[in-house]
């Protein structure tokens, strides 16, 4: 097995429309990480609340103090991409008080098909789109789907109740992305998160 080596933490985006599950694929991916002993924490941002923050907290899943909340205060892609200080500095203090940090998450408030994360901030990117936005969410592009290093359509359960055909939007994603990784989801039944977490870890803790 490969890992990760040199200083800090690896910080991963989770960018996407709201409702589309970026904080439930948060929840799916704790007790794996955890189940593969992999030292994480997460930082959460909200327009004006920690609502995502609080919510992770009050799970049950994963240590309080291990949930950091940025409060932006404007467009949410403001504080990943135009200026990410906030960000940076709520990741250096996990950091400084989680020593051995392999892994921070954060997870962008909702936002539309243009947010993307400033490399300053993340290494590597997730975007998450879902079947109940509609199956030309593909074909509509935008950077975030087209520019993220994962791209998720979750939600797949939904797709003969919202009339998608899901084989021909996974297609189109694939399309669009050159081939690039497409994961299909369904957080709530855990279809899909151990590809997910096998993902990360290869990409940013180069376990293999």
């Amino acid at each position: 097995m490969l890992t990760r080596t040199g200083p800090g933490s690896a910080r991963v985006g989770i960018g996407g429309p709201v409702g589309s599950g970026k904080t439930a694929l948060i929840e799916a991916l704790i007790p794996v990480l955890q189940r593969r002993q992999i030292d994480f924490a997460v930082v959460t941002n909200d327009l004006v609340t920690r609502e995502d923050a609080e919510r992770l907290r009050r799970s049950g899943l994963i240590d309080p103090e291990r949930v950091s909340a940025v409060e932006a205060g404007a467009c949410p892609h403001t504080v990943i991409r135009e200026d990410p200080t906030l960000n940076i500095a709520a990741g250096d203090e996990l950091e400084h008080r989680f020593p051995g940090l392999e892994l921070i998450l954060f997870e962008s408030g909702g936002d539309n098909l243009a947010s993307t994360f400033s490399l300053d901030l993340v290494d590597w990117w997730i975007f998450v789109i879902d079947v109940a936005g509609g199956d030309d969410i593909p074909r509509k592009k935008g950077p975030g789907l087209l520019r993220c290093d994962l791209l998720i359509v979750n939600k797949v359960d939904l797709a003969p109740h919202v009339g998608v055909d899901l084989d021909r939007m996974l297609e189109e994603a694939r399309s669009v992305r050159g081939g690039r990784a497409v994961i299909a989801t369904n957080m709530r039944a855990g279809v899909g998160i151990e590809e997910v977490a096998d993902a990360i870890s290869a990409a940013v803790l180069f376990r293999v």
